[in-house]
């Protein structure tokens, strides 16, 4: 079943149902329906046919909603871009995928212009934003498509662009399949029932914001936009809206609950989960005392391959990636940058963690990157570049990144081990460690750290005390700052920390 037919069953289901709150504004799922039919032919008539991107530089909001399930209906691809982009970095984007329509909104009007000088189409989504050839509105009077209920399941739905650590965006085309299969294993590892209603905070740029969104249509829940993060705010919506899931990068749940007051009634959150970065065990002790969900769950995945591995009981074993998903074969394989599939390590080695690329979930290859496909793909399986090992009980642990590994007088390092141990005193709230380069030792542990009072022979101390890290891993150099740099999404920048040190 393609897209376009999972929005019509969700609309003949139940029709009635919220599909979508966005302020004051509430989207049920007939009417949804009946939007995207319209914004379909309003996208027709500017030339898009099937099989080609739109993109889209919006929050996450109900016209987003609506503009998505609109692409799905006619057939076309969605491209949804970080609206935070630059001028330059949005116009790559845009050529390398060929769209010729860009839907934006007020903060994203000065990229979106940047796209005018190649002829794009600027579609303005009305808050505004004078600066467009149409309004978004406008598009939506025109006839309904009859809809692409016909399209293969195999075809391209979506075009995620990665955030580009090295080098260019790689563009990751999702298919129909693919995508849906990414929603019904949220549904299923993160304990959905029937009609929940999700917050949707995470952007939808982001795989875990266009999930979640998926999710949501695939058991006629809500999806209640948040189209700016606001802990206050969200705390509310959560009271409001009687919110059952949270789905959130770990760096968000610091936030939320540094506002959440203790009258706050959360009662209604039965499921939350964090994705995108490790969370320390100290802020898994806090969401657990928090939140009486039924389900805390870490979801373990990427954009390339939506879900790899789930633990859904973060309470007693926070961090741990747990066993892999339902539509997912793992592997761990040996370290070497030309490791072949076959190359297994033994019981309790640390190894990097490979996906069957047979599973519905996976993508078949980045967008016009041979070069890209070359270092990631062998025989079949991708190679994300991330080190775990797994424990007694047969569960992963995400150790690391092959890039991030620190080696030190000729022993391995990963950077999360160390920060986990710093998140454990009491005036640390945040850790990031990075290998700075070392004359005598090749690289040293160097250790960026937020917090209020802090000391540097305390520090140390508490790792030479820690029995969870052996001394030769600690922090040899502290830096102390008001905060790390971060994604959108709330993952941690390294590159900006080793710049920091190169300079």
């Amino acid at each position: 079943m393609n897209l376009a037919l999972t929005l019509l069953a969700a609309a003949e289901r139940h029709g009635e149902g919220v599909a979508a709150v966005d302020g004051g504004e509430r989207v049920d799922y007939a009417t949804l329906l009946s939007r995207a039919a319209s914004l379909a032919g309003g996208l027709a008539e500017l030339g898009v046919e099937p099989r080609q991107p739109v993109c889209a530089l919006l929050k996450n909001r109900r016209e987003a909603v609506e503009l998505y399930w609109a692409t799905q209906w006619l057939g076309a691809w969605f491209v949804p871009l970080n609206f935070r982009l630059s001028p330059d970095e949005v116009r790559y984007c845009v050529q390398d995928c060929g769209a010729g329509v860009v839907v934006f909104e007020e903060a994203s009007a000065q990229a979106a212009a940047r796209c005018r000088e190649s002829g794009r189409t600027l579609v303005a989504l009305g808050d505004g934003t004078e600066d467009g050839d149409v309004r978004l509105s406008e598009l939506a009077q025109v006839s309904a498509h009859p809809g692409a209920l016909d399209l293969a399941e195999d075809e391209i739905s979506l075009m995620l662009y990665t955030s580009g650590t090295t080098g260019k965006p790689k563009g990751v085309p999702r298919s129909h399949r693919a995508d849906r299969a990414g929603g019904l294993s949220q549904v299923v590892h993160h304990g959905y029932r029937w009609a929940d209603r999700s917050l949707g905070v995470m952007p939808i740029y982001h795989t875990m914001g266009m999930h979640t969104m998926i999710a949501m249509a695939l058991i006629d829940g809500c999806f209640v936009a948040l189209p700016d993060w606001n802990p206050g705010r969200a705390v509310e919506l959560i009271e409001e809206e009687r919110i059952s899931s949270l789905y959130l990068a770990p760096t968000l749940f610091h936030d939320l609950l540094g506002e959440l007051p203790e009258s706050a009634d959360v009662s209604s959150v039965e499921s939350i989960g964090y994705a995108g970065s490790p969370m320390s065990p100290e802020l898994a002790a806090r969401c657990s005392k928090a939140f009486a969900a039924r389900v805390f769950f870490n979801h373990y995945g990427s954009t390339e391959y939506y879900t790899w591995a789930v633990s859904r009981d973060q309470a007693a074993k926070p961090g741990c990636a747990g066993r892999p998903a339902i539509n997912t074969r793992l592997r761990l394989v040996k370290t070497d940058d030309d490791a072949p599939p076959d190359a297994l390590v033994e019981p309790g080695e640390e190894g990097q963690v490979i996906a069957d690329m047979r599973g519905d979930e996976s993508f078949g290859g980045y967008w016009e990157r041979p070069d890209a496909d070359e270092q990631a793909i062998r025989d079949g399986w991708y190679y994300p570049g991330d080190i775990g090992r797994l424990d007694e009980a047969g569960e992963l642990w995400i150790v690391g990144r092959v890039d991030d590994m620190i080696i030190s007088g000729g022993e391995n390092i990963h950077p999360v081990e160390v920060e986990n141990v710093l998140a454990e005193h009491p005036r640390v709230q945040e850790a990031a460690v990075i290998g700075a380069p070392d004359e005598r030792w090749g690289q040293r542990v160097v250790a960026f750290v937020v917090g209020e009072q802090l000391d540097e022979e305390d520090l140390d101390r508490h790792c030479r005390d820690s029995a969870q890290i052996a001394n030769f891993k600690r922090p040899r150099e502290y830096r102390f700052v008001d905060e790390l740099p971060k994604s959108p999404t709330g993952k941690l920048l390294r590159r900006e920390l080793r710049k920091e040190i190169e300079s």
